[in-house]
């Protein structure tokens, strides 16, 4: 028996909740997988798991084991990398998540960027507003917008951005500008929403915070579409800082109901903890901050003038 091997199998079980998850993950056949853990079982003369029907369930000792085997598979991965040059030069593949328009518009361009400084260094850039489990999906840096769980990820905030209120002059010509929250009841609005509604809008911050509902004239589930129905004329957009801040620069669009602005979010860099961190991180986290930091602090300029 293979003990790594067999770590590494009983790893992917758990982290994937079944035996048959385990067998996709690592390309094995499902009679070998359980053979792997069974065999480990027998050489630790202890049972790891109760297999039901529906998942995997771990036992006391294996929750023990479990914990020293993921230490131990990351200590071997740090030697390998350290063996391999990894912690000599930044070099490698780094995979960075991020949500999708943010990505798009913002940290794309920083990564070709970095990639003319660093040509050792390849980057899979994944653009997804889900929230990406990082150690389950080996992501070594992911872009968070919004507040932070209690997690054991190492985070660094580069800024924040806020919901904003937005229309073009056209349409404020056309209808008037609103002047307080309750009125935009009364106004065209465009909704930034997908199979579910979202027709209530929560506009200010703390004690005077108050949900608006509004009545759609158009409804879409992406935000540069909102952006462009806005700049279009079609009605009142309730959009992020960061996906307006091109339009509003251009006077495609402009802010409205400003003295109930919505409180600020913060935007991080987060990644796993690690022993010994990789230069190729180290040095994407250095180049990315600043440049992300100062990206943030110009958006926050455009959106709120003067």
């Amino acid at each position: 028996m293979d003990r790594f091997e067999a770590m590494q199998t009983l790893l992917a079980a758990i982290d994937g909740g079944s035996l048959s998850a385990a067998s996709r993950a690592l390309g094995t056949p499902l009679p070998t997988i359980s053979r792997r853990v069974s065999e480990l079982e027998a050489y630790l003369g202890a049972q790891l798991l109760v297999r039901t029907s529906r998942k995997l369930i771990v036992t006391e000792a294996g929750e023990a084991f479990v914990a020293a085997a993921r230490r131990l598979l990351e200590e071997l991965g740090d030697a390998e990398r350290a063996a391999s040059g990894e912690y000599r030069a930044p070099r490698g593949e780094l995979l960075v998540a991020a949500p999708i328009m943010f990505g798009k518009l913002h940290v794309a361009p920083i990564v070709h960027d970095f990639l003319v400084a660093y040509p050792e260094v390849t980057v899979r850039l994944v653009l997804s507003d889900q929230v990406i489990d990082l150690a389950e999906a080996q992501v070594d840096l992911a872009v968070r917008i919004g507040r932070l769980p209690d997690s054991d990820l190492i985070a660094r905030q580069v800024g924040h951005v806020r919901w904003v209120l937005c229309a073009s002059e056209k349409y404020l010509a056309r209808r008037g500008e609103p002047q307080t929250p309750g009125a935009l009841a009364d106004h065209d609005c465009i909704a930034f929403e997908g199979l579910k509604t979202y027709r209530n809008w929560p506009i200010g911050s703390g004690p005077a915070e108050r949900s608006i509902t509004i009545r759609p004239r158009f409804s879409v589930n992406t935000a540069d579409t909102v952006v462009e129905a806005a700049a279009s004329g079609l009605g009142i957009a309730r959009i992020m800082s960061y996906q307006a801040a091109d339009a509003i620069a251009a006077h495609r669009i402009t802010t409205i109901l400003r003295n109930f602005s919505a409180p600020p979010i913060p935007v991080h860099l987060v990644h796993p903890p690690q022993r010994i961190q990789p230069l190729k991180r180290r040095a994407f986290l250095d180049f990315v901050v600043p440049r992300l930091t100062q990206v943030l602090a110009t958006v926050h300029d455009i959106v709120n003038p003067g």
